[in-house]
């Protein structure tokens, strides 16, 4: 069904964005269906249609017969101006409905700085921002993701979120509903209570927060006493059984990753100190060559696509990784498919590997040191050393390569002004390795640094570490520049406004909603993108709510202060990350999960014996 009209199309940048009708879309009969939901992106078209996680959840919803899952992203600036002057409301691609006919609105998470665009949507679609203000005949706004893991800064306008990996659990919060409409028994207060029991679901409204007189969190009440303190994360034990979909949609407009993405496993071995995806997504989970190779045949019948990505969190810790590249490439050099390694590590980097992947087409590779000095590398728990980098950099300009990007981060806990300024010097070794390789190509090394700012993130070691502030960030960001002085090497930093007002709803609590709110009224929009994003407009909308964003960003948070974000179990145990938060003050490291078990309670998702078997590196009983 066509949802705007050719003249409005015509009107806009890239219409494709907004007309659906794409090759894989799935249609299904919306008045046969018991529960619709619209699956929301905040963010561009481009972006949203990348999103693996997005392929995954649209394809498990509708599986369900009695569901029918549809699309809708943010619209971009044009477009927003255009449904505003119309007075024409935001509608999914699959049938062209507004988002206030839909029994569900779920939103993915997956970036602070989205937040504005989370209530543009809301807006343009004709529902009510709060929730307080929607009734039982407005849908149910529903939220998931990473940043879901402290979702409080947002929890005014939602009325639920799925915590944790969402594959069976959204499929069974569909089903719960349609089964509530089909008996008759539904109410917005009943349906939460009831989706309040399910393991995963977090249904803000029912817990009471109080603060003690220095604006810190007291404590949390439950209003019902059978619903959890304490709400705990969903994981797919089994992900060789798990669903993923054989068929992605393919966009007919050019979008960020135009590509087979193959997830590989899911968490991480490694307990980087600032790495929040390294904590939540624990414990690791592996799929199979077998099954992921299978996958990768399907989904190039299924799409054309030319290119397959292998993703992971460190996708050179991926146990049988040799296995796999070699399954692969037993049809993909024949079809000219390429194969992408994005998340390699230096340490597991080898020879057989980068021969391997040489294969087929690379442009370059990419580390992560993320420190420039050992020292601060022991304190974040990178364990890898500067040898192993310029050794696995060595191998591959030997095989003809000569661009490299390194990833740094500045502002992080105990760095001195003598880290930061070692970057720069760092990638010059790399350079200068480079021309110490005699087998290099006779093409100048191209070595890019890129450099962000730290933010202190839920659910990690540093969680309770202030960011520095922002003259301190920019003064660390002019040393780099100074430092610099080798040709080949470019260096690209973040903006440490952004990443400061990033920090800032990290580590906010529910007191943020009214600051959102007074930025949606003001028109904010894609904060995320340079040419929207205005930190002096945003400085004012926090003063004139009487909030000091220092409180959140610039401050070290008590190591017995209750935390916005303890309402959620994530599977790793406070004491774990505040043992690994001292081990950082001492520049100690912490072996990997590979190496030695450090205990850090992620064996506990486990709910039956059955499951331990799945989880790679995990002791296998709760309290050993």
């Amino acid at each position: 069904m066509k949802n705007y009209s050719d003249a409005l199309l015509s009107s806009v940048l890239k219409p494709g964005r907004y007309v659906g009708g794409e090759y894989n879309q799935i249609l299904k009969d919306k008045n046969s269906v018991e529960c619709r939901v619209a699956f929301c992106f905040p963010d561009s078209y481009e972006i949203g249609m990348s999103n693996l996680g997005m392929r995954i959840l649209y394809g498990a919803l509708n599986k369900d017969e009695r569901v029918f899952c549809e699309r809708c992203f943010a619209p971009w600036g044009d477009m927003h101006k255009k449904l505003e002057e119309n007075d024409l409301p935001l509608c999914t691609l699959e049938s062209g409905d507004p988002l206030c006919k839909f029994d569900i609105v779920a939103f993915t998470l997956q970036y602070e700085m989205c937040y504005t665009n989370v209530l543009n949507m809301l807006s343009l679609g004709k529902i009510a921002l709060l929730s307080k203000e929607r009734g039982d005949d407005a849908p149910i706004i529903l939220g998931g993701g990473p940043c879901a893991y402290n979702a409080e800064p947002i929890a005014d306008f939602f009325d639920v979120f799925s915590i944790g990996e969402g594959e069976e659990a959204l499929s069974e919060l569909a089903d719960l509903y349609a089964d509530m409409k089909k008996d008759g028994s539904y109410t917005k207060t009943e349906f939460l209570h009831r989706a309040a029991k399910i393991e995963g679901f977090y249904v803000p409204s029912f817990y009471d927060v109080t603060y003690n007189a220095d604006g810190t969190i007291k404590e949390y009440t439950p209003l019902y006493d059978d619903i959890p303190k304490k709400i705990r994360k969903r994981i797919i034990a089994d992900l060789d059984g798990a669903y993923f979909p054989d068929k992605f949609v393919v966009p007919y407009v050019e979008t960020v990753q135009d590509r087979i993405s193959l997830e590989v496993f899911r968490g991480c071995i490694r307990g980087c100190r600032f790495c929040q995806a390294g904590m939540i997504y624990r414990p690791v989970r592996e799929k199979s060559p077998e099954v992921l190779n299978g996958q990768a045949k399907c989904l190039y019948r299924n799409t054309g696509y030319d290119e397959i990505s292998l993703i992971s969190l460190s996708i050179s810790d991926y146990s049988k990784v040799n296995e796999l590249t070699e399954k692969l490439l037993t049809w993909t050099d024949d079809k000219k498919v390429n194969l992408s390694l994005p998340s390699l590590r230096a340490d597991t980097f080898s020879e057989e590997l980068m021969d391997r992947i040489s294969s087929v087409r690379q442009s370059g590779l990419t580390f992560a040191p993320e420190a420039g000095t050992p020292r601060l590398r022991d304190a974040i728990n990178k364990n890898v050393c500067e040898e192993e980098i310029i050794d696995a950099c060595k191998i591959a300009f030997a095989r003809g390569k000569n661009q490299v990007k390194l990833y740094f981060m500045i502002g992080l806990p105990t760095e001195t002004d003598d880290d930061v300024s070692e970057i720069p010097y760092f990638g010059k070794r790399v350079c200068d390795a480079f021309y110490s390789t005699e087998e290099r190509i006779s093409r100048a090394p191209n070595v890019t640094l890129s450099v962000a700012c730290f933010i202190p993130k839920p659910f990690t070691p540093f969680q309770w570490d202030a960011q520095d502030s922002l003259e301190d960030l920019e003064r660390k960001q002019e040393l780099l520049w100074q430092n610099n002085r080798s040709k080949h090497v470019k260096c690209n930093r973040h903006d440490a406004k952004t990443s400061r007002l990033e920090a800032v709803f990290a580590r906010g609590d529910r007191r943020l909603s009214k600051v959102l709110k007074a930025a949606h009224e003001r028109g904010f929009a894609f904060d995320a993108w340079d040419e929207f994003f205005d930190y002096g407009k945003w400085c004012e909308v926090f003063s004139d709510c009487g909030i000091d964003m220092s409180f959140y960003a610039n401050r070290n948070f008590g190591e017995d202060e209750v935390l916005p974000w303890d309402i959620i179990d994530c599977g790793v145990s406070k004491e774990f990350l505040l043992r690994e938060r001292h081990l950082a003050y001492e520049s100690k490291t912490t072996a990997n999960c590979k190496e030695k078990c450090s205990g850090c309670g992620a064996s506990s998702m486990a709910k039956s014996e059955e499951d331990c078997k799945y989880f790679v590196y995990c002791k296998k009983c709760k309290g050993e």
